[in-house]
């Protein structure tokens, strides 16, 4: 984007940036001269829109936070860092700093689409037109849909902010209340139909189409037929993932570990919906930090910074089946290699010679001459690009990489389908169904069934997406009861150390308001209220 959208998004930045209420850290208003200089072609809004795709207004989501909601709480990692344990062990409070970070990112997107939205809006009224500046249009209300879904999803009633300049500069920030659940995701469903009937069928790779809607879509109907009980979602779940596999316009990435580990695979076939990231640290959020937190200690360079905050819990282990591709891409294990990567560091000539071949992911060798030995005996693959240029693998600039986030793939939407095919029954031999479920299992080198039941959906959801911000809404949303049984069994410890969780209940379900927006609007400690009338 070039610089005069980055000084005109900051000073956009700058008009609200005395207002207490983070969740309204947005664009604000705009004035009709500013307006009037920009907007002028598909260009200038293409690049005004540009920034809802980078990590600026993600990165306090998708970072640690989404990590530690996710696949901490869910059970698919591991982490010995006590503030990280609070969401292992579900003891978690509502001043936990990766509640407010995820509240208030999810806001800032919503907040700048908002924005961008009723700034394109008013460019219209002023003679702009709606053939350049309606695609921009829905994609801001792609990105207000999907940060109120995560929202609804994580925190159930949220509040639904549709004009956060005017909000913050009046000052009603303090009388914002919670909207039920099921209102604010009816709020995100309309904006995604808004999206779809805009969006193009195509476009060049990494901006949305309408199947980038369609199937984050489809992700929501399942998440409410389930965790809503609202059944008559099901078919809406398996018509729209239905068209998006019918276009015809996405396959899955052959080699599942390279969609993970190479920024060449960005915006890869799979992908409908990523976040984009470029290997710098200015400014920050611009690359995509999970490298440092997920990649091994032994793989440190002086270009690459890792410490292994996150690793893989002994439950998922044991959830790969024999033989699955996956295991590799997903996981570091005894043995693991990558030949083309040659960390080397100044002054450890055990270490360098340890690796002159090429990475080796060993737990026998003494960790201070190559080795790695963890809790769990495991480390992260997905989403560790490698030592650095100078060592065989793509720029990294210390915590950063230009691997983008996948969001929303393909693989997501066959599962989605099956699934809402399925329903509520307790087995299905429907062929759609069947075939793209088999199509997850095919690449992974598995078996494939001829029938298959939830419990066959939700294996195959946890191994194929694991890492990837999804699991714990998986086992949120089939209720409190599967889900306390989900967790009760499974080892959340270390190899020396089991652990058990024998204080889930259903208050955990959902997670705290942060502490710091209910000081600031006592209205969201009160009972949500009907947002629609």
């Amino acid at each position: 984007m070039r610089k005069k959208y980055i000084l005109f998004l900051a000073g956009l930045i700058i008009v609200l940036s005395a207002c207490k209420k983070s969740y309204f850290d947005s664009k604000g208003a705009l004035d009709g001269t500013t307006i009037a200089n920009y907007f002028n072609n598909a260009e200038d809004v293409r690049a005004f829109t540009s920034t809802l795709y980078s990590g600026l207004p993600w990165s306090g989501y998708e970072e640690r936070a989404s990590t530690c909601i996710a696949d901490v709480m869910s059970g698919n990692m591991y982490t010995s860092s006590s503030d990280d344990a609070a969401f292992l062990n579900f003891t978690m409070a509502s001043t936990s700093s990766y509640l407010s970070a995820s509240w208030n990112a999810l806001y800032k997107v919503a907040g700048w689409a908002t924005a961008d939205r009723n700034a394109l809006e008013l460019k219209k009224t002023m003679g702009g037109s709606a053939s350049y500046i309606d695609p921009g249009i829905a994609e801001c209300d792609f990105m207000i849909g999907t940060a109120y879904f995560f929202l609804a999803r994580a925190w159930g009633a949220v509040p639904i902010i549709e004009n956060p300049g005017t909000v913050a500069l009046e000052g009603t920030s303090g009388i914002t209340p919670r909207y039920l659940q099921t209102d604010v995701l009816k709020f995100a469903i309309s904006k995604f139909k808004s999206a779809i009937n805009i969006l193009p069928e195509t476009d060049v790779p990494g901006r949305l189409t309408k199947n980038s809607a369609k199937g984050m879509l489809a992700k929501l109907y399942l998440y409410r037929a389930t965790a809503l009980g609202s059944v008559a979602d099901y078919d809406s779940a398996k018509l729209y993932a239905g068209e998006v596999i019918s276009s015809g316009m996405y396959s899955l990435v052959e080699d599942y570990a390279a969609m993970f580990n190479s920024s060449t695979y960005n915006n890869n076939s799979e992908s409908l919906f990523s976040i984009q990231h470029q290997a710098t640290q200015n400014p920050w959020g611009s690359g995509n930090q999970k490298q440092p937190d997920y990649g091994p200690d032994n793989l440190q360079t002086d270009q690459a910074n890792m410490w292994g905050l996150y690793i893989p819990s002994l439950d998922l282990l044991k959830a790969f089946e024999s033989g699955d591709k996956r295991r590799a891409g997903s996981v570091m294990e005894q043995g693991w290699s990558k030949p083309s990567w040659v960390p080397q560091r100044s002054g450890a000539t055990v270490y360098n010679a340890f690796m002159s071949k090429g990475y080796i992911y060993d737990t026998l060798q003494p960790t201070d001459q190559g080795g790695q030995k963890n809790p769990t005996r495991s480390n992260v693959a997905k989403y560790v690009v490698g030592p650095g240029a100078s060592y065989g693998s793509e720029v990294v600039v210390g915590m950063n990489t230009g691997q983008h986030f996948m969001v929303l793939r393909y693989a997501d939407i066959l599962l989605i389908y099956a699934e809402a095919v399925l329903a509520k029954n307790a087995s299905t031999s429907d062929a759609a169904a069947i075939s793209a479920y088999n199509k997850v299992r095919t690449r992974a080198g598995l078996s494939t069934k001829s029938s298959i039941t939830l419990s066959d959906i939700m294996q195959e959801r946890r191994v194929e997406l694991a890492f990837e911000g999804d699991y714990w809404f998986d086992i949120q949303r089939q209720g409190f009861t599967k889900a306390k049984a989900i967790i009760s069994v499974q080892n959340r410890g270390s190899v020396d150390n089991a652990n058990y969780i024998t204080n889930f209940v259903e208050s955990k379900m959902y997670l705290p308001i942060p502490a710091g927006e209910i000081v600031t609007d006592p209205e969201l400690a009160k009972d949500p209220v009907a947002y629609y009338k």
